[in-house]
């Protein structure tokens, strides 16, 4: 059973609770930029394991100090409450 899709007022609701994050292409995104290339990948190294904790994986890339992710739940076809939460973890 797949976690319903977040309408647009939810969707924007959530965006007033999580710090730089924005809506772009229908997905949370957000990039975070860290003082050099071992830090951004300790950080990836971080989420990944609380992303496979959750059974919920980013969409990301990363360019020397900066992570770029994209949150969107594929079985959804959109943001759900699985992203938002996702979202906030990784932010703490």
């Amino acid at each position: 059973m797949s976690t319903p899709k977040l309408t647009e007022g939810e969707i924007q609701a959530a965006l007033t609770t999580l710090t730089g994050w924005q809506l772009v292409e229908g997905k949370l995104h957000k990039v975070y930029q860290f003082p050099n290339f071992v830090s951004a990948f300790a950080f990836m190294t971080k989420v990944a394991l609380l992303a496979e904790k959750m059974d919920h994986h980013p969409e990301w890339s990363n360019v020397y100090n900066r992570v770029t992710i994209n949150l969107t739940t594929h079985d959804a076809g959109g943001i759900t409450a699985k992203d938002v939460e996702l979202a906030r973890q990784i932010d703490q």
